[in-house]
């Protein structure tokens, strides 16, 4: 892959240039481990039902993420059920499911039928002090019994030490360690920044630290949005070296949400060259159907996903798109719409638009005006986008077009 990839996308050079490219620890095969239907739902307001969960699974598996994890079933038996029933499913992905510290919550994911668990375990001094309210000597205890309990039922381990963006280093290594060396299981490791407080300079530390501390162990990203970065400190903790990312459709979760999966996705492969696996062309078609389900409309000008991203209404860049659209569309693009499965770029018209605008309209609707009236209807238009604070429709156009024949 490459800056400028025909029929794809055009993103600067310098994306790929030695200088910035010679520290990249990419691993192969980065894993996607999806969390929409856990970490997704506990936004506020958001609630699922379980043939709501199941669609959006399948959804997720066309898409080729590798691994769904899928609720959270201590929560409800109607989450326990959409478990079940997505395990059954017989998806390409692994199916994890979110467990507390807990024996108990290890029996119920296997009965669930699941692959794997993601294991929640002291992270922070802080956090288990002031908001757990354990000491730490109960807390590893707890971990080791229940962490071996699922490895004793075949179930795959992912520690995530909630809160460790926040700990001391030393905290949250130490603890990692006392617990596999007490008897625990660990099959991967996350850096949870459960409060969206790494910058991406941080991360890459972290990440770096957790890879040189546990070798053989691999190391995933879970990274919140709350000063917007999500995606950026993701994919700075993927350049690291991390082996996995966590991702939720639309970026939905608690606070700020989370890193989205559409803008790590693209971002991996447009913007460092790493294949995802993914099947970018069905990302729209998901994120469109988590917004329904989840009662939560999707920004227009969210990046990838957004309906507005691929149109303009201001008179320049509109000459330049019809200009460029035949011949080069990439010109005025940073990725094809349709490599994500996003609509084809239109002009919309209003304050802002110029000739070409007005242009295209006409001859969209088929519509014909004398030469010398074409001005006078562009300043109608522009007037009438003042008026409405926003573009036209098409029956607020054709409208304006009567007073001009």
């Amino acid at each position: 892959m490459g800056f400028r990839e025909e029929g794809k996308w055009w993103v600067s050079p310098s994306n790929y240039d030695e200088k910035v490219t010679k520290e990249f620890k990419f691993v192969d095969n980065i894993q996607f481990l999806d969390t929409t239907l856990r970490d997704g739902e506990q936004q506020p307001g958001i609630v699922l039902t379980k043939d709501e969960k199941v669609e959006i699974a399948k959804k997720l598996d066309a898409v080729g993420v590798h691994r769904i994890e899928a609720g959270t079933p201590a929560v409800t038996q109607e989450d326990a059920d959409a478990i079940k029933e997505i395990t059954s499913l017989g998806l390409k992905a692994d199916i994890y499911c979110f467990v507390r510290n807990m024996v108990k919550d290890m029996e119920l994911a296997k009965e669930c039928g699941v692959d794997g668990v993601v294991a929640e375990i002291p992270g922070s001094e802080h956090l288990l002090a002031k908001g757990i309210k354990w000491g730490a000597e109960k807390a590893i205890k707890s971990a080791i019994e229940a962490t071996a309990k699922a490895h004793e039922l075949g179930l795959k381990v992912l520690f995530f030490p909630a809160d460790g963006s926040r700990a001391s280093m030393d905290f949250l290594m130490d603890t990692v360690q006392a617990i596999v060396d007490g008897g625990g299981h660990m099959d991967s490791l996350a850096l949870v920044d459960t409060f969206g407080a790494l910058s991406p300079e941080g991360a890459r530390l972290r990440i770096s630290q957790l890879i040189e501390r546990f070798p053989e162990t691999p190391i995933e990203c879970h990274f919140h949005d709350d000063f917007g970065l999500g995606t950026a400190t993701s994919l700075a903790g993927l350049a690291a070296g991390a082996s996995a990312v966590h991702v939720t459709v639309n970026g939905i979760g608690e606070r700020a949400g989370s890193a989205q999966l559409e803008q790590v996705a693209l971002s991996l492969e447009a913007l460092y060259g790493q294949d995802t696996g993914l099947d970018l062309s069905k990302l729209k078609d998901l994120s469109d159907t988590v917004a329904r389900l989840a009662r939560e409309p999707i920004n227009p000008t969210a990046p990838v996903v957004g309906d507005a991203i691929f149109g303009w209404e201001t008179g320049m860049p509109s000459s330049l798109w019809e200009n460029a659209r035949k011949s080069d569309p990439l010109v005025m693009l940073p990725y094809r719409w349709d490599l994500v499965g996003n609509s084809e770029p239109v002009l919309d018209l209003g304050k802002k638009s110029g000739k070409d605008n007005l242009r295209v309209w006409l001859e969209r609707y088929e519509l014909s005006v004398d030469e010398e009236k074409k001005m006078d209807l562009l300043m109608a238009v522009k007037a009438k986008g003042i008026e409405l604070h926003r573009t036209l429709n098409e029956d607020e156009f054709r409208e304006l077009v009567k007073e001009f024949q």
